[in-house]
């Protein structure tokens, strides 16, 4: 969700340049079952654009329409939504509906905070009354003394209020995707975990090195040797694709990787290269955590009958996000209860 946090707060910088007034709707409690769960924001403007989204796109509307109050008096409040007898959903959503304000100072924060890649938490104080305004607010927190408001009204202290209800929420780094290789395959690799809301990361041949125009959607792009490569900022919440289409270059790059913290490697190639490559791997050093070699992933993706590249980038990160949330991949209609779990 970080990234969609992310998009809220640029939206919202670029509405204060244009003297447009920013609220900043949360889902902040839910009873029974729905699209999305507590957590997810979305920025309503006064001129009646919305970024983001708090379900599938049946509520935002209404939330929009509820909003007007405070556009008008600055004042927050909680709406309810009740999709039981409209939607289906079988589920009550309570959202917090707060001004937003984006301070230079936060501002300069929030962005220096995503780049180093750390993890923040946001609470959020509500009642589960609809139509309920009152001294209802977010505080993010990045550290013990780096803790803002959305709102200039509110301070930046825990409400003492013991009938207001607090969600908590941690928002982790923005998810990495690291592609190493610069053929066709990975350009529709790069575009598709874009659209997820990854940073994605791109390390070409030098020998035959690309732009960033050439892969839409990627935060960067360069070009380097296995040997010169830097490793830093592949963390826990990163995953790296080797598609490189060359046996050595695989080789090399995973003896660069050995020391890294990412939760997903995939290789293109058949099962028979994946025994090679890791039969190698012990020719060249005997220092290999079995951690490491469980996180290797080759062939890279999920048997969906994938042909064609973008098919295959759809596998291929279908793996990586069940990989990373804990997920065995099962048909969706063989669930009898809730989808999501509560934590």
């Amino acid at each position: 969700m970080t990234h969609e946090l992310k998009q809220i707060i640029q939206a919202a910088i670029l509405n204060q340049a244009s003297e447009v007034k920013n609220v900043l709707a949360t889902v902040v409690d839910l009873d029974g079952s729905s699209y999305r769960r507590p957590g997810v924001r979305m920025l309503l403007s006064s001129n009646g654009t919305m970024v983001g989204a708090v379900s599938g796109g049946c509520v935002e509307k209404e939330v929009l329409r509820r909003a007007q109050s405070v556009f008008e008096t600055g004042k927050s409040k909680i709406m309810t939504y009740d999709g039981r007898y409209r939607l289906g959903c079988e589920g009550i959503l309570y959202i917090l509906l707060e001004p937003l304000d984006i301070s230079n100072e936060f501002k300069n924060l929030f962005f220096q905070k995503l780049e180093e890649r750390i993890t923040f938490t946001i609470q959020s104080f509500y009642k589960k009354e609809d139509e309920c305004v009152g001294d209802f607010y977010s505080i993010i927190s990045f550290g013990e003394k780096e803790n803002f408001t959305f709102s200039k009204q509110h301070k930046n202290q825990i409400s003492q209020n013991e009938d207001v209800k607090i969600f908590s929420q941690k928002l982790l780094p923005c998810f990495k995707l690291l592609i190493i290789g610069g053929e066709h395959d990975a350009v529709k690799l790069c575009k598709m975990a874009s659209l997820l809301g990854w940073e994605v990361d791109v390390v070409t041949s030098i020998r035959d090195p690309k732009e960033l125009q050439d892969f839409p959607g990627a935060k960067s792009v360069i070009s380097d040797t296995p040997e010169t490569f830097v490793v830093d900022g592949i963390d826990a919440q990163s995953a790296v694709i080797l598609m490189t289409h060359n046996y050595a270059q695989d080789l090399r790059y995973l003896l660069k990787l050995k020391d890294c913290k990412q939760l997903y490697i995939g290789i293109l190639g058949s099962a028979k290269r994946r025994e090679q490559l890791q039969n190698e791997l012990f020719d060249y050093t005997t220092e290999l955590e079995e951690s490491f070699l469980e996180r290797i992933h080759s062939p890279a993706g999920l048997n969906i009958g994938a042909i064609t590249p973008e098919e295959i980038a759809l596998s291929i990160l279908s793996e990586v996000l069940a990989v990373t949330r804990n997920k065995e991949p099962i048909y969706l209609k063989t669930i009898t209860g809730k989808i999501h779990s509560q934590n």
